[in-house]
């Protein structure tokens, strides 16, 4: 019987574990090079509240298409919710555009 608990506990274990993390199963998104200046620029600024896109503290903005211009007032008027305005010192418009490359090439991955 105590053979019996312990293989019980353990499967529930084993069974209980993360979900699997790390390269997509359909392989790593290739981005562009404003792709990939974007994504530095977003994991830098905007992934803490906003993790790989999902929601967390900001909603999530990858799983919806939002009009670029939308997105750009966001960025820099901050005007939905609590999001913090980011100056053209702190982002220039190419950084903004580069972000925004990244998002919508995360956007078509996830939607395949």
């Amino acid at each position: 019987m105590r053979t019996f608990l312990v293989a019980c506990v353990v499967i529930a274990a084993v069974g209980c574990g993360t979900a699997r993390r790390g390269v997509p199963l359909n392989g790593p998104i290739a981005h562009s090079d404003s792709g990939m200046h974007g994504k530095i620029l977003f994991m830098h600024n905007c992934n803490q509240c906003h993790p790989g896109g999902d929601a967390a503290v900001g909603p999530a903005i990858n799983n919806k298409w939002i009009p670029d211009p939308v997105m750009k007032l966001q960025i820099r008027k901050g005007v939905l919710g609590s999001m913090p305005g980011f100056s053209d010192k702190e982002l220039s418009d190419r950084d903004v555009d580069d972000v925004l490359v990244y998002l919508n090439e995360l956007r078509k991955r996830k939607a395949k």
